[in-house]
């Protein structure tokens, strides 16, 4: 690579590829519901033994190979070295992520301008577009959120396209300029406006004590099997493994990072913005008598949304504040995913950074755009019985990610030589240290992510009661 992140840039970046739209609902959630600070110290236990591994993994191919996946195994591999390659094209799945995320992080967009509150005049009109003032009314929240995914699908289309420039625009400028300067302003934006948001919330002193309850007083009593494999599954997911992104951008990484604390502030960042989430999202759920059993994107655009709107004036600022939130953990995401694919080309065909993303630009459109049409109700695009949407997210996060993990694993924990790896991690962790991880990789984490992808097909409750 012509360009290298600095120390900082590093963390900031795969921080920002971790932190995404599921910390608003996903995290918090699951949280709540299985068990509170119970679940949390699980999480935390899970992440070191499994999400820790398997990234440390992914960083040693990428740094030790300096290349994208698909050449950064095949150039390491001893031997079968065409075989191994395949691994490397998990940077498949990040492209199927960014072309249907690219759609949600536009209904965050829709939602930021509904916001502002000055599209009165556009309600029961002919307008083309559904741009709308918030509203106080569930019902009403719910239909026009409903609205918004089934009809509209040009307000839909010209959201996507917003996003899909911006994104593009911003992977199109580099690692050092495009990628790190995005990470390096959007975070600490984010975690400024997530603490100004969590001030605000402490003044709402019931529903903040209702969202403390929900989130850290542990409740052992939800915790069950059940609890573990979805720890399991979100301590896998939410390091932005298994597509590629890890191996590339540590393929950018300066010999002198200490890779092991970055990778600890890493996890640190990712928990402790889900969390900050939790804290606002529920303080205002439990305060005005929303549903906290809730979940995906019902909570925000419809509970949370509902909620904002009876507060007026106030309601419109942090409605403002809390999506702008959004809608940069959003887009740090789906850069991440382009990246890949891009340095992929790069390498491959010798082709240009702007000429490779005019090729990935043109499928992540097509892509998209499918997944808008897949939910509109005029069209609604199928595969499978399944929404062309939910095709994409499916192979990605229950196929491609678990697989493409597994084989880092294997391929770190049994084909390379353990010498190159003892001495790449000799200035930052060595001895003991080194041989727990180096166990924990060939024989643990691989079974816990083989355990967790069975589960997402068959759920291993079921398995349990044939006995």
């Amino acid at each position: 690579m012509s360009s290298k992140f600095s120390k900082i840039g590093f963390v900031l970046a795969v921080a920002g590829s971790a932190v995404g739209l599921g910390n608003a609902w996903k995290f918090p959630t699951l949280v709540g519901q299985n068990g509170g600070s119970a679940f949390v110290l699980l999480y935390l236990i899970l992440t070191l033994g499994v999400g820790f591994v398997i990234f440390l993994a992914e960083l040693s191919i990428g740094k030790l190979s300096e290349k994208d996946p698909v050449n950064a195994y095949k150039n390491l591999a001893p031997s079968h070295k065409k075989a191994w390659s395949i691994a490397g094209f998990s940077i498949i799945g990040a492209i199927m992520i960014v072309s249907f995320y690219s759609v949600v992080i536009g209904w965050v967009v829709k939602y930021f301008i509904d916001s502002f509150g000055i599209w009165g005049f556009l309600e029961g009109s002919n307008s083309l577009f559904s741009f709308r003032n918030l509203t106080s009314d569930l019902a009403l929240s719910e239909a026009n959120f409903t609205h918004f995914l089934s009809e509209d699908i040009l307000t839909q289309m010209l959201c996507f396209i917003f996003v899909f420039f911006f994104i593009f625009f911003v992977v199109s400028k580099g690692i050092k300029d495009g990628i790190e300067k995005l990470n390096v302003w959007m975070m600490p934006t984010l975690f400024i406006l997530l603490v100004l948001l969590l001030i605000y919330a402490a003044f709402i002193h019931e529903g903040f004590v209702g969202a403390l309850e929900f989130l850290f007083v542990p409740d052992f009593s939800k915790l069950s099997g059940d609890s573990v494999l979805i720890a399991l599954g979100l301590a896998f997911f939410s390091l932005s493994l298994g597509v590629g992104t890890i191996i590339t951008y540590s393929a950018s990484l300066p010999d002198s990072t200490n890779f092991i604390t970055s990778t600890l502030w890493i996890i640190f960042i990712n928990i402790l913005i889900g969390l900050m989430m939790g804290l606002i999202v529920f303080t205002f759920i439990f305060a005005y008598g929303g549903d906290p059993s809730a979940s995906g994107p019902g909570l925000i655009f419809i509970s949370l949304v509902t909620l904002f709107a009876k507060l007026g004036v106030v309601g419109n600022v942090l409605a403002l504040a809390f999506f702008i939130s959004l809608f940069f953990a959003g887009v740090t995401s789906a850069v991440s995913m382009i990246e890949p694919f891009t340095f992929y080309l790069i390498n491959s065909f010798g082709m240009s950074r702007k000429k490779a993303l005019v090729y990935i630009g043109i499928v992540v459109f097509i892509l998209g755009t499918l997944c808008v049409l897949s939910s509109a109700k005029a069209t609604s695009f199928t595969l499978f019985d399944k929404s062309f949407f939910d095709v994409l997210d499916f192979t990605s996060s229950n196929l491609i990610m678990p697989l493409s993990g597994i084989c880092a694993a294997i391929f770190v924990g049994f084909v390379l030589k353990k010498e190159a790896l003892i001495i790449l991690f000799k200035p930052f962790m060595s001895g003991i240290y080194f041989e727990i991880w180096y166990i924990f990789l060939r024989f643990i984490s691989p079974l816990a992510v083989v355990v967790v992808m069975i589960n997402n097909f068959y759920p291993i409750e079921k398995m349990l009661a044939w006995f």
